[in-house]
């Protein structure tokens, strides 16, 4: 009986000092979790710019704004059909501001109005090559903006097409931030905590840097941004590790290293900083693409902007698939499902454009 009980009061105050243990424990952790994650925000410095659509082109003089809209506004139309981008020219003094929701596109067209503007010469043909120049140019630049990411944050090895995939995040926004800026805060954070918890600050910097891979995806390919990411990154050899924390973030898959679990929390930091997301710009993009992705799933359609803030769509027909009559009933059709299938304030104008062209040299 002595030693039963014996035994049962060392039970309890085992017990209990296991309990005093733990509960010390948990308030010690959620002290340490939070000390690591602070140091990490505070540490971050990382430059924050709200996206807009918006891009404003300073002009030498009020004569280049006549140049630039051409005799009967020739100039101006060719600029739109080439880029996409709706060209306002203004009372604004030496300013003419160019509106698209596509930050790519956007660039394009401001470095081309530049490009045109220093040339002098400015006219359909001359306008058509330039644009095709800078998408070239800035295609190359893609690349070169995807290594400067990688060599500011200390990482290499990467194999091209991800490479080009980390370029084009700075043409790409969520909810208002610039998706390249926000990767890359992303990869800081995630380094900084990964080395309080002395991990591989390396991969954690990677995972970060290559979490929201998915959005540079072609808008054709459907699926969980985080998924495609996890595609994409097993798809080009990365890291088992770095794969699963793209493929994880959004609780898609399973978490199989603590890793994955720095990435989701610095992306939820990231996102959290007060400024930093705008909930409506996204939907209106959202919106916008959708206009485009629905006038184009029409047969003989070859490209659709959307312009004027989504209050008109241009649709450029192939001319040998549609013929004049078959141009006036496919906008009637457009619009029809347009109202049919999405919601939008106002109305919204169908422009649709066929146009021959027959080209001969004189040598």
């Amino acid at each position: 009986m002595l030693i039963e009980n014996l035994i049962s009061e060392a039970k309890t105050e085992a017990a209990l000092a296991i309990k005093k243990i733990r509960d010390q424990a948990k308030i010690e952790c959620k002290k340490e979790a939070q000390k690591i994650i602070v140091q990490a925000i505070q540490r971050s410095a990382a430059d924050h710019s709200v996206e807009t659509t918006v891009s404003v082109v300073q002009i030498q003089n009020e004569e280049m704004k006549g140049r630039i809209i051409g005799k009967e506004g020739r100039n101006i139309r060719a600029f739109e059909a080439a880029t996409g981008v709706d060209v306002i020219v203004d009372d604004t003094p030496e300013a003419v501001i160019l509106s698209a929701f596509d930050p790519f596109r956007r660039e394009v067209a401001k470095v081309s109005i530049e490009r045109l503007m220093a040339d002098g010469r400015i006219h359909p043909a001359r306008i058509e090559e330039v644009v095709e120049k800078v998408k070239q140019d800035l295609e190359e630049q893609i690349i070169e903006d995807g290594e400067n990411a990688l060599v500011e944050l200390g990482l290499h090895g990467m194999h091209p097409e991800l490479l080009r995939c980390v370029g084009k995040m700075k043409y790409r926004s969520s909810y208002g931030q610039n998706l390249l800026q926000h990767s890359k805060e992303v990869a800081l954070l995630a380094g900084i905590m990964a080395a309080e918890l002395e991990l591989d600050t390396a991969m954690a910097k990677r995972g970060a840097l290559l979490h929201d891979i998915g959005k540079t995806i072609d808008k054709g390919v459907e699926g969980p941004h985080a998924l495609l990411g996890w595609e994409l990154t097993k798809k080009y050899n990365e890291h088992p590790i770095v794969v699963n924390a793209v493929g994880s973030h959004h609780d898609d898959i399973e978490m199989e290293h603590p890793i994955a679990a720095i990435v989701q929390a610095a992306d939820a930091i990231s996102g959290a900083r007060p400024g930093a997301r705008r909930e409506p710009l996204e939907g209106y993009v959202k919106r916008l693409e959708k206009l485009e992705a629905l006038a184009k799933s029409f047969e003989g359609v070859a490209k659709t902007y959307a312009i004027q803030a989504g209050r008109e769509v241009r649709v450029v027909v192939e001319h040998e698939k549609i013929d004049d009559i078959l141009a006036d009933k496919l906008s009637h059709e457009i619009a029809e499902k347009i109202q049919e299938e999405m919601e939008y304030p106002g109305q919204i104008k169908v422009v649709v454009i066929r146009e021959v062209r027959k080209i001969s040299y004189a040598k």
